[in-house]
């Protein structure tokens, strides 16, 4: 039953990662300029750092 834990939790860290580096790419790509294009550069770095952290956490979970 272990091994069902093992790979959900590798599932998340394989989620987060993705989430996490596509928007920090995303953020470097926004087109906005002004309050909004910084609004939305932040918004997408924080759920970019956010899921890294995630990641992170599940690959310390796995360790």
């Amino acid at each position: 039953m272990a091994d069902w834990a093992n790979a959900f939790m590798f599932a998340v860290a394989l989620l987060a990662f993705t989430l996490g580096f596509s928007s920090i790419i995303m953020g470097f790509m926004t087109t906005e300029t002004g309050a909004k294009g910084m609004q939305e550069k932040i918004e997408y770095g924080f759920f970019g750092v956010s899921g890294l952290v995630v990641c992170l956490l599940m690959g310390y979970a796995l360790a």
